[in-house]
């Protein structure tokens, strides 16, 4: 083995810019390259060059950042934000790239890049991704003199499925190992408990993670192991965020503001104008989103920022931009990270505990915002702790739990979570929640399931994640089928439905029939991710439908589950009715049949049926059946003699 083979880095794989890190004896720190750089800008060129493999180079980091305004269209940057996710996804972002975004055969979303007149080169975001994995990985090569192939890799908490999938590809492209997938947040919060060592332990934090493509809220438990070489524990205690929310969002306000006021001096029409923001050509495109993103970070230390451009030899653009009109700009967007904080301190309830918030660590380079931090320190009533760089905490952390995972960092354990529920869709079109959000990953969940139709020797399992009650309001993130079960009758079959998510987030479902032993299983990796809104939105409906989900969740299943009882206890009652009393035999056939035309009402509309009237008359046939049940066994018992 060689001795860069047991040591496992960090990589904060970010929108705006990556590092990547190691923690050993000396602690943690962010490696550099021969360039004395540590931090490279997730800024990707391509170029025509015959020498090269493939006949295309590529340029990673400030060599294709410095240069992206002459190189718009071969130029590739915050492809994080496509990452797992479809061409209808990335629609909003659009106007604001340099470079084309085009979907492929799967809908998934793809990256054209025109190198010149006649050469385009497609790319997904996992390959730029993987090229600027293989210069972080070659700068740690750098920094310790040998090799390196595993990594922690951080992601949003809120990447789902297919995006934290995109991100292992990445890294195997890059030649890494990704021995785990670390949310952004809880990476964070490691650095932070490492730091302060004694002081963080026992304190409830908050970690604000606010970048440039994505936002998380995570609140965590620091628990200090008891006695001399206890273990400690980082547990997540709830989760909330938003994929599709960062700094990028402030430069496209920014750049819609100059390309709005640049239409309406050269007398265009304004923004309405035919053509849009995209009828700019790329060069000015990328030109305005620096412009943009400088101006946005000046407004971070000065009052005012201004900008000047010229747009031909007659016409210059000049704007000073205000903290104050920049500030009422951007209120909304800090509002939606308020929001989901909101969120996470209503899941984690009375997990806090009597202390309350012990602190607020801000994380990314967008938390640098005045304003922002002042909205987070009013929330959450304490000073945000800003000590640790907001651009290096997230990377030290990933090497932190890099360390845990070599064996070089002991008596720490990291406990995070899921953020939506995961289960399976039941008889009636209802989700059967098998795993709900916010339980700690890895984590394990089974449940028993039968047939509904007599004879059945197949299941289709639909895999929903969501938090509505019904299948329609979730997002189905695949379907498998179990089968050769032998045919019996329905009810009969045991099926054992068993979910297990890895410490990556990673779901598997697998399935088995208890008698005849037939299995099925699935991982589940679908083709693209949530779409902008859809987190918020599974979440705001959920409060907002509770009520009504539930009754009808409750309908659906007495629906399925009183056909059952009908079938048993009309099959019995019609074979074993003449020994049975003339007053209780005809006293359940009411029942039965006032349990019947429910249920035909119940499936017919929810709405037409009370829950509670039709769990009650369930409940009055299933006891009023039990001297039925007696006879039965009597009768069989008699055959069998």
């Amino acid at each position: 083995m060689s001795a860069g083979e047991d040591i496992i880095v960090g990589i904060d794989l970010g929108t705006t810019n990556s590092l990547v890190a190691l923690c050993d004896e000396r602690g943690p720190r962010v490696l550099s390259g021969d360039d004395g750089v540590s931090i490279v800008p997730s800024v990707v060129r391509y170029e025509h060059d015959d020498s090269a493999p493939g006949g295309v180079r590529t340029i990673v980091g400030d060599g294709a950042k410095d240069r992206a305004v002459e190189f718009p269209e071969r130029t590739a940057a915050s492809v994080k934000r496509l990452m797992g996710r479809s061409l209808a996804d990335a629609r909003d972002d659009l106007p604001y790239l340099s470079y084309r975004v085009i979907e492929d055969e799967h809908a998934q979303a793809r990256v054209e890049l025109r190198l010149d007149e006649q050469t385009t080169k497609i790319v997904s975001p996992q390959e730029v991704s993987a090229v600027i994995l293989r210069e972080l990985k070659a700068r740690a090569q750098h920094a310790l003199g040998h090799g390196v192939r595993r990594a922690v890799v951080t992601v949003p908490a809120y990447f789902d499925d297919a995006q934290r999938q995109a991100t292992r590809d990445a890294g195997r492209l890059a030649g890494l190992e990704v021995v785990r997938i670390v949310n952004e947040p809880t990476a964070a919060a490691l650095a932070y408990g490492l730091g302060l060592g004694e002081r963080a332990q026992g304190e409830t934090v908050v970690v604000y993670d606010l970048g440039g493509g994505t936002f998380d809220v995570s609140i965590l438990r620091l628990t200090p192991g008891e006695g001399e070489g206890g273990t400690s524990f980082f547990q997540v205690l709830s989760t909330a965020g938003d994929t599709r929310l960062g700094g990028d969002d402030v430069d496209h306000m920014l750049v819609a503001l100059f390309m709005r006021e640049i239409r309406e001096l050269l007398g265009a029409g304004g923004a309405n104008d035919e053509g849009g923001l995209g009828a700019f050509p790329p060069a000015t495109r990328r030109a305005l989103k620096m412009f943009a993103e400088s101006v946005k970070c000046r407004l971070s230390e000065a009052a005012s920022a201004s900008v000047a451009i010229a747009i031909n030899d007659k016409q210059t653009y000049e704007r000073t931009v205000t903290r104050d009109e920049f500030e009422s700009m951007i209120a909304p967007w800090v509002e939606r990270t308020i929001d989901a904080c909101d969120r996470a301190v209503r899941d984690a309830g009375d997990k806090v505990g009597e202390g309350g918030i012990g602190a607020v660590i801000m994380v990314g380079g967008s938390t640098r915002i005045p304003l922002v931090r002042a909205r987070v320190g009013e929330r959450f009533g304490v000073e945000p702790y800003t000590a640790l760089d907001p651009d290096r905490v997230v990377a030290l952390g990933a090497a932190v739990q890099g360390s845990i995972l070599a064996g070089t960092t002991k008596g720490q354990l990291l406990l995070d979570v899921i953020p939506l529920s995961l289960g399976i869709e039941t008889v009636g079109g209802a989700m059967a929640k098998l795993i709900v959000r916010n339980s700690t990953a890895p984590a394990r969940a089974t449940e028993m399931f039968s047939t509904s139709v007599d004879g059945q020797v197949s299941i289709k399992l639909n895999v929903l994640q969501g938090e509505r009650e019904m299948a329609a309001d979730c997002r189905s993130l695949g379907e498998f089928e179990l089968r050769g079960i032998p045919p019996m009758p329905a009810g009969v079959p045991q099926v054992e439905v068993e979910f297990l998510v890895d410490a990556n987030g990673v779901l598997r479902v697998s399935a088995r029939e208890r008698r005849s032993g037939k299995r099925a299983s699935l991982q589940v990796v679908p083709n693209h991710g949530l779409t902008r809104d859809e987190v918020e939105r599974i979440e705001a409906e959920s409060f907002l439908h509770a009520r009504e989900d539930m009754d009808r969740h409750r309908v659906v299943d007495l629906v399925a589950n009183s056909r059952l009882d009908i079938k048993w206890i009309g099959e019995k009652l019609e074979r074993h009715g003449g020994e049975l009393e003339p007053a209780y035999r005809d006293d359940l056939r009411a029942r039965l049949e006032a349990l019947r035309a429910m249920a035909e009402l119940g499936a017919a509309d929810w709405r037409s049926v009370d829950p509670g009237e039709f769990h009650r008359a369930k409940q009055a046939l299933d006891e009023a059946s039990v001297r039925l049940q007696e006879v039965a066994i009597a009768a069989s018992l008699r055959e069998q003699g």
